[in-house]
This record gives C-alpha cells, sequence and structure tokens, in this order.
C-alpha cells in the first residue's frame, strides 16, 4: 500500500517569502509536500489551497470567505504569536484549527523593546551623529540633560509573556514597573513585580511606555490622540507588538506637538511604511522595519515549531498551541499530555 501524501500549502504575500528548509524536513517525515505559493486576493487563494489540508501563513489574510471555501482545510498554522490575519471566529464555525507559536520570540522582541528604551534614555541617536559631526561639547552638554533609568518608571501595556520577560530586563535597570492587562492575574503580576493599574494611570506616571499587546479588535488603535495627551511631555513612547495597536496619525501628532519627548517603533499601521512617512524623518524617533523578532536562530525555531503543528494535525494529534480551543475538528485528534 502507496503511504498517503499530504497536501500543505504555504500561502503567502510575495514579499513575504523566506526560505521553508525547516518545515519541508520536519513534514517530509510523514510524507507531506509543501507547496509554496504567492496570493494576492482571496480568489487566488481559494484556487491555490482547495485541495490544502494545512495552510502555512504569515501576513496573507485568512478571512471568512476564504475559510468557507476550503472543504478539506483542517488547520490554519501562523508563524508567530499573533494571529490578527485570521478570522478565528469564521474558521471555528468552520471546524477549522488556528495554530499559532506563543513562545516564539520572546528573548528577540523584549531585548528589542530595551534596546530602544535604553537608546532613547540616553539620547544614543543624537550622541552618535553628534560626535560624528564634530559637535563633541553640544553632544556632551546633550547627555547631561538625560535622566537615569533607575530613576523611572516604566509602563506596559499588555503584560503578556514578551511583556513580563520585558519587566525581566527592565528591573536589572532598576525601572519600577507599572502594567495595564485586563487579563493579566494579579498572583502572577505579583510574582513579576508588576503594579497594576488602569490605562489613564499608567499613561500619566510612566516615563516609558511600552506596547505589548495582541492585536483584535478590542485593542485596535488602544493607543490615540486622548491616550498621548495624558503621557508625560518627557516620556517615550515604544511599540514592538503591532502598528495598529496605535492610531498612527495621532502618534505623529503628539511628536510635532511635543506632547511626548520621541518614540522607538518595530511596527508601522501600514507596512511597509511610505517613504515619506514623517515618523521617519523625526530626529527623536527610532525606528526598524518589524524585525525585533529576527534572526537566524529565531526564525529556525519556529519554522521547526510550525513544520511540527502542521505534522501534528496530519497525524491524528492536538496541536500543542490552539488558539481556537472550542473548535470541532473535522477530523478525530488525540490530545497528548
Amino acid at each position: 500500500m502507496t503511504e498517503k501524501q499530504f497536501k500543505v500549502l504555504r500561502v503567502e504575500k510575495e514579499r513575504d517569502m523566506v526560505s521553508r528548509a525547516e518545515e519541508v524536513t520536519e513534514l517530509a517525515r510523514i510524507n507531506a509536500e509543501v507547496v509554496d505559493v504567492i496570493c494576492n486576493t482571496e480568489d487566488e487563494i481559494i484556487t491555490a489551497a482547495q485541495d490544502a489540508e494545512i495552510i502555512l501563513v504569515v501576513f496573507a489574510p485568512m478571512t471568512r470567505h476564504v475559510l468557507e471555501s476550503l472543504p478539506n482545510l483542517k488547520a490554519v498554522v501562523r508563524y508567530g504569536i499573533g494571529y490578527d490575519t485570521i478570522d478565528v471566529t469564521a474558521a471555528t464555525d468552520n471546524n477549522v484549527l488556528v495554530v499559532n507559536i506563543p513562545d516564539f520570540c520572546l528573548e528577540e522582541v523584549s531585548n528589542h523593546a530595551i534596546t530602544l528604551l535604553l537608546a532613547l534614555s540616553s539620547h544614543l541617536l543624537s550622541l552618535n551623529e553628534g560626535t560624528k559631526q564634530g559637535r563633541w561639547r553640544e553632544a556632551q552638554r546633550s547627555r547631561a540633560t538625560t535622566m537615569a533609568p533607575y530613576e523611572q518608571t516604566l509602563g506596559l501595556v499588555g503584560c503578556g509573556q514578551i511583556g513580563r520577560m520585558t519587566v525581566r530586563k527592565a528591573q536589572c535597570f532598576g525601572l519600577k514597573i507599572l502594567g495595564y492587562d485586563p487579563y493579566l492575574d494579579k498572583s502572577l503580576a505579583k510574582k513579576y513585580g508588576i503594579t497594576l493599574v488602569s490605562l489613564p494611570e499608567l499613561l500619566k506616571e510612566s516615563d516609558y511606555v511600552s506596547v505589548h499587546a495582541l492585536l483584535n479588535q478590542e485593542t485596535r488603535h488602544l493607543i490615540g490622540e486622548k491616550e498621548f495627551r495624558q503621557m508625560k511631555p518627557t516620556a517615550f513612547f515604544i511599540n514592538t507588538a503591532r502598528g495598529a495597536l496605535v492610531d498612527e496619525p495621532a502618534l505623529i501628532k503628539a511628536l510635532q506637538e511635543k506632547w511626548i519627548a520621541g518614540a522607538g517603533l518595530d511596527v508601522f499601521e501600514q507596512e511597509p511604511t511610505d517613504p515619506n512617512n514623517p515618523l521617519l524623518k523625526m530626529d527623536n524617533v527610532l525606528v526598524s522595519p518589524h524585525c525585533a523578532s529576527h534572526n537566524v536562530a529565531s526564525l529556525r525555531r519556529l519554522k521547526t515549531c510550525v513544520g511540527q503543528e502542521a505534522a501534528r494535525v496530519l497525524t491524528g494529534r492536538w496541536p500543542k498551541n490552539v488558539v481556537n480551543k472550542t473548535v470541532k475538528s473535522k477530523v478525530s485528534l488525540v490530545r497528548e499530555d
């Protein structure tokens, strides 16, 4: 008898395609073929994925229309923690598992948040430019006006795994920690030394506001003009989570009108962001291209985990990480302890 061959589709937009050696290796163990397709519309995804049992995805949208049109689909496995590109309710309605990798890039993103905090607090960018341009004394005077982090307060909007790891690192620099997270257990907050407060209180008291929330309908544009007006004029805003958590025009206005002192951003509402985005022209804004999670080791781990989760479903086992836990799978899956 010929061993069954499974079809796994990796669906992405062209700009998002990356190497896939680790997924192929994991899925080859169960005779699964991984096929890459580039799709820019819902109909293109539907056409390409008619026979697919598993879809691997980063940014390609898994909408209700797509999910309702794929009768053979058992699971969507997303590269990463967030799953805002997937209509989870529609997936549940259509008996499709949504799987993410919640322990991906915890070290990397928390490191990036702390890096931005330290660079902003020390005026590192202006010191670098001033020194290179021969403005030695001016750069020295600029540094003398900064405050040491150990005298200040870090407020976290969202205290999930990355937020809590950021806390552990921030505490090494003597920062007081405030947190806003309606879903964080008080005992866990106490364990990590987080003082839970309301969002307005966090914004009012923090010298650094760092965003670590998931993007969903509840959190989209969580930080807008009203919130920026509540921050200190000396405070810095840091976002390494999702750009759409923030009303970007409001952030631009807050920086231009000096409601806040500066910002460190790894994410934008539109990505890639417009080269003419005013945020890219400001001296008090540090930016990076949504790459906080990226390094060789973390990406290898991510792709290996994605392949392993897909293989679990195809071989009749429940994945380790299911977002829509109430879903009724199209096939019987064994839960592993």
